[in-house]
């Protein structure tokens, strides 16, 4: 039984995938000086911050491979019987990189050595992937607004970058993540697939990312827009991100970057006096730290144990200057008097077919009875303010100052074991929260609040000189609400008494919308939303790598489980129009006011939803892959890859 058992669950593991690999390979080839293969030499490739090494032989045709190693900078070593060993030092090797390092031994004695430093940099030669890495060093030393790296993809050829996202991604997900609008290879922006440390950080609502790290946390990413080896899937294009392990050396930073508006040049006008300044606040800061750990009594935390932490905030304060048409204090009592003799207002209650014509009475000098107003229009009063600025005419007679506030953290813990040359561990927490807010004209501001959280744990295992089996499991965790000022706060629906409308759930407490007002700005809440959604991706992901003479293959797959689970719809609270013409004259259709529309409760359109709509999703995918890579010649390499994807359709588990 527990045989059995065995069997299936490493039968499962060897069928789970990993695309959006963030790992690299450095293989070769081993000749003398006359050109013959040197088969059975030992060759050791060492990482230079942690000191992990892996020791491999050449094959029977003198190939060897060292699959799945973590980007950094690597030392190669070769040695054999009756030959000078040969080092190789400063391999920089990159994510998805297959390094070929191709040596060549000279007859000599073990106790003789070359060293090789400063040769040409490392060709693409083991496959035809496009794609294009940005190194550490670039990310770190390219200037970057707001320490975004993502800016960094228009480095790449044929990436296109910040151009205008779709109105439905900021007006249902919003923040940040809504502005990275990036197309690859021509094609749309929500075709991108974003990894991190080879586990999914891709949202299932709009392919936008989950987690969009400091880079102080970077080690490098790749973008691959074409031509993919079989492991690779999901998407079209591939933005593929490793974060930084640690290493023997403490190495850390603590830094702060400020934007205000004294920095700022003032605005341009044509009046003798400028206008002052915007105010503006941006701020920057937090610290990254990593090094070996020590535990007394076990291990000197040298070559074994390492730490990567890192912590950064984000604010951003900025206010904004807004102007408004709100109805004057004697329009709010009923008082039109000033639209006289051009704007003659009627009395809708007084409305009949006279000799078959629509007549009805005007109002006398233009007055409405406050016994006439709707007592549902006199509470909604509360959220119109009154002009606080004289004008001449009805026209841009509030002017309001409207705070904007952003604020960002995100914080990163990563964990690297060496617990032997033939087995490495490391894990991954994250986590990163952003909240938003936008003032609007009086209670009616917007909301944004964003949590995302990752969990990842990885194991590479040196199975023999030829087989490694690298298993990764992630968990994901995603929540995105786009709410009102007045959510869970004041429900303004329930105060107002108007029938048909159900805010049972506090996230859709706010103002209805009061829209297509004639000549005077509407208020409420827009009728979108609000939106909450709340996902969650379970991931376990294996890579099997075997070199079997001119063959290396590779072959796993990943089952994947995921829930994704929202609620909310247009019209929570009401869209209710007022255009004014019910107290126009009924039979030219001329005159009237909205104002006077909504004063009366007299509206030409409302529209409501009768429930929040809710759904929980659910679905399990399968993928299985196998790709060869076979050296054909020392001047041919063909990749051959087959890749079978179970995808099924969403079930609603709330029907």
């Amino acid at each position: 039984m527990r045989k059995g058992l065995y069997l299936f669950c490493l039968a499962l593991v060897l069928t789970l995938p990993l695309y959006g690999q963030t790992l690299g390979e450095i293989v070769g080839e081993v000749k003398d000086t006359t050109g013959a293969v040197v088969p059975g030499a030992t060759v050791t490739a060492t990482n230079v911050a942690t000191n992990a090494s892996r020791t491999a032989s050449t094959n029977e045709a003198g190939l060897y491979a060292f699959p799945a190693l973590v980007p950094g900078m690597y030392r190669v070593r070769v040695e054999m019987r009756g030959f000078k060993p040969v080092t190789r030092s400063d391999i920089e090797l990159q994510v998805q990189q297959t390094a070929r390092i191709d040596f060549t031994l000279e007859v000599g004695q073990l106790s003789e050595a070359v060293e090789v430093t400063g040769a040409a940099a490392l060709m693409t030669t083991e496959n035809a992937t496009v794609g294009t890495v940005i190194e550490n060093r670039r990310i770190v030393e390219l200037p970057l607004n707001g320490r975004n790296f993502l800016q960094l993809v228009s480095l790449s050829p044929n990436v296109t970058y910040g151009f205008a996202t779709p109105g439905q991604t900021s007006g249902r997900q919003g923040g940040t993540r809504s502005d990275q609008n990036i197309s690859l290879s021509g094609m749309r922006g929500s075709w991108n697939h974003y990894t991190l440390d080879g586990i999914e950080n891709t949202d299932v609502n709009f392919n936008l990312y989950i987690l969009l790290p400091s880079i102080d946390v970077l080690q490098e990413f790749k973008v691959q827009s074409g031509i993919y080896p079989a492991e690779f899937g999901r998407a079209a294009g591939q933005i593929n991100v490793s974060s930084k392990p640690g290493g023997n050396e403490f190495h850390g930073a603590l830094f702060e970057f400020l934007r205000n508006e004294k920095m700022d040049a003032r605005p341009y006008d044509f009046l003798p006096t400028r206008p002052p300044k915007t105010p503006f606040k941006w701020n920057q800061y937090g610290f990254g730290l990593g090094g070996p750990v020590w535990i007394p009594k076990i291990y000197n935390g040298k070559n074994r144990l390492f730490f990567m932490s890192n912590y950064e905030a984000y604010r951003d304060r900025k206010m904004f200057q807004s102007l408004y048409t709100t109805p004057t204090v004697a329009m709010r009592g009923g008082d039109f008097s000033y639209a006289l003799p051009s704007n003659q207002l009627y009395d809708p209650a007084t409305r009949a077919v006279v000799n078959g014509q629509l007549t009805a009475n005007p109002f006398p000098n233009n007055q409405i009875p406050k016994t006439r107003f709707h007592p549902t229009s006199l509470k909604l009063l509360e959220f119109w303010p009154e002009p606080n600025i004289n004008t001449s005419v009805l026209s841009n007679n509030f002017q309001q100052a409207q705070p904007r506030t952003i604020d960002k953290d995100q914080f990163t813990q990563r964990i690297d074991f060496n617990e032997s040359s033939n087995s490495q561990w490391f894990g991954r927490y994250s986590w990163t929260d952003e909240t938003t807010f936008n003032t609007g004209l009086k209670l009616n501001g917007t909301t944004l609040y964003t949590r995302g959280r990752q969990y990842m744990l990885s194991n590479m295992r040196v199975l023999s000189p030829t087989k490694v089996n690298e298993f990764r499991i992630g968990v994901n965790s995603f929540y995105n609400l786009i709410g009102l000022e007045l959510s869970g706060k004041r429900d303004v629906i329930k105060e107002l008494g108007i029938p048909g409308l159900l805010t049972q759930d506090p996230i859709t407490w706010g103002i209805p919308r009061i829209t297509s007002l004639v000549g005077v700005s509407g208020f409420g809440n827009d009728s979108s939303g609000p939106f909450a959604i709340n996902d969650a991706i379970f991931q376990a992901t294996d890579n099997f790598s075997w070199i079997r003479g001119k063959h290396s293959l590779r072959f796993g797959g990943e089952i994947r489980r995921d829930r994704y689970n929202q609620k909310g719809n247009e019209f929570a609270r009401g869209s209710f129009e007022f255009n004014g013409q019910y107290t126009s004259n009924p039979f030219t259709r001329r005159g009237g006011d909205s104002t006077a529309d909504l004063l009366l409760g007299t509206m030409s359109k409302a529209e409501a939803a009768i429930a929040l709509a809710f759904s929980q999703f659910r679905a399990t995918s399968i993928y299985l892959y196998i790709d060869d890579t076979w050296r054909a010649a020392p001047k041919l390499t063909i990749n051959i890859g087959l890749r079978y994807e179970l995808t099924p359709p969403f079930w609603d588990r709330s029907m």
